[in-house]
């Protein structure tokens, strides 16, 4: 079997893509979900806000089982066999959100796309099993990156082709997923050496099971914590930011557009540039507190914008935020021995796939009853100022974290 001797560039571009082509098809949701929501469910926006948060509840609980799954399944048979299965199945979830002639067919989608959306989990494993050192961080910085620039082309193809036609964003995602899942079975090398394999094990594949083995690196606890409150903050940006700018500016699909290729372009500076810059420069651990409190100063500005454009300048320091990600995972991946990078990173995702879970339906619970016809105040940055709290004790908790600690742990307990 080929190994990454020798083509780790070829291969880190492939992960690179992979991962755009995951935020690509999120991208294209954002902002023709509210139109087509509306149109499918015959419903008010305020409302079709709450469809949304059941249609990410439904996408990541899927993501919950499966995580942990493709992650044992990649410690067991190689990274490369998962990530090009899980391309093929992004690739028919666009077709089925693309041809989607009812609100119960989305969900269907929304399925297909959570299972498929668990490669995350085997990209991140094969980022760390061809890193070492410095270039741990810096090659999760290619993950923001890539997540940027899926998040600019995303954007802008579901606002401007969705303004043309709401299939032919998801078309064009799906051929994109299925052409890379051919490039990949041509280019990808496997990343995983057979001594560093492992047998599956249904036990530690399971998503509960997994999330537990976690607390058996009590140095992992806080950092962990952190995490999660994290990506449940995000949840005030990526689940509410085009309902928002509907509700409050009223704002169009190409205007929608415009702002999330401003946002795509900032994450692909910082995370793709900035971030191998200041993170060796001034380590990991001053990197996440910095990002951590520039993602607080951003969700409150939102929070509170009284005009349009103001929402480009607010943007800045909450791009900026991005620092911390990386930086964060990189630390938690350090603790961690070669031969369970993707059962940490498959607990990990199913972590992500919770806030997933909860982050949603908070915010978009929270967006709707402070902008329903009855709302004792209306105030649709709710969600943001929440955001931003919840920013500031995760703060907390990553400052307390770094006063312990501990060495690196071979492996988990069972």
């Amino acid at each position: 079997m080929k190994q990454t001797t020798g083509k780790r560039p070829a291969a880190l571009g492939f992960i690179f893509v992979t991962i755009f082509i995951d935020v690509l098809g999120l991208g294209i949701i954002i902002p023709i979900l509210p139109k087509l929501l509306q149109q499918i469910a015959h419903t008010d926006l305020s409302t079709a806000t709450q469809y949304s948060g059941y249609l990410t509840f439904t996408y990541a609980s899927m993501q919950f089982v499966f995580s942990p799954v493709l992650g044992n399944l990649s410690d067991r048979y190689g990274r490369r066999p998962i990530l090009l299965g899980s391309l093929f199945g992004f690739g028919i979830d666009y077709l089925f959100m693309a041809f989607a002639p009812t609100l119960a067919w989305l969900f269907v989608g929304r399925t297909i796309a959570g299972i498929a959306g668990a490669s995350t989990t085997t990209a991140t494993a094969y980022i760390a099993d061809i890193s070492h050192g410095d270039s741990r961080s810096a090659n999760f910085g290619l993950v923001g990156a890539a997540s940027g620039l899926g998040f600019i082309l995303g954007i802008g193809l579901g606002g401007y082709l969705g303004a043309i036609g709401i299939k032919i964003p998801f078309i064009t995602a799906s051929a994109l997923a299925l052409i890379n899942a051919l490039y990949g079975f041509f280019v990808l090398p496997e990343s995983l050496v057979k001594e560093n394999r492992r047998a599956f094990n249904w036990k530690r594949a399971n998503p509960i099971g997994a999330l537990v083995r976690l607390h058996h690196y009590p140095v992992l606890t806080g950092l962990i914590s952190a995490f999660a409150l994290v990506y449940i903050a995000q949840k005030a940006v990526e689940s509410v930011l085009a309902f928002f700018l509907i509700e409050k500016f009223n704002w169009t699909l190409p205007s929608i557009s415009s702002l999330g290729i401003f946002i795509g372009v900032l994450l692909v500076g910082i995370q793709g540039g900035l971030i191998r810059i200041i993170i060796p420069k001034f380590g990991q651990q001053k990197s996440i507190i910095a990002g951590l409190l520039f993602y607080a100063i951003g969700l409150i500005l939102i929070a509170f914008a009284g005009y349009g454009w103001m929402m480009y300048l607010f943007m800045i320091p909450y791009c900026l935020g991005g620092i911390s990600g990386p930086a964060l995972q990189g630390l938690i991946t350090e603790k961690v021995a070669a031969n369970e990078q993707g059962e940490l990173q498959g607990a990990l995702n199913s972590l992500v796939s919770i806030t997933t879970v909860i982050g949603p339906l908070l915010m978009t619970s929270l967006f709707h009853h402070f902008t329903k016809q009855n709302a004792p105040v209306y105030f649709p940055g709710a969600p943001y100022l929440l955001g931003a709290i919840l920013m500031l004790i995760s703060t907390f908790i990553a400052i307390r974290s770094f006063r312990k600690t501990q060495p690196r742990v071979n492996s988990f307990k069972s």
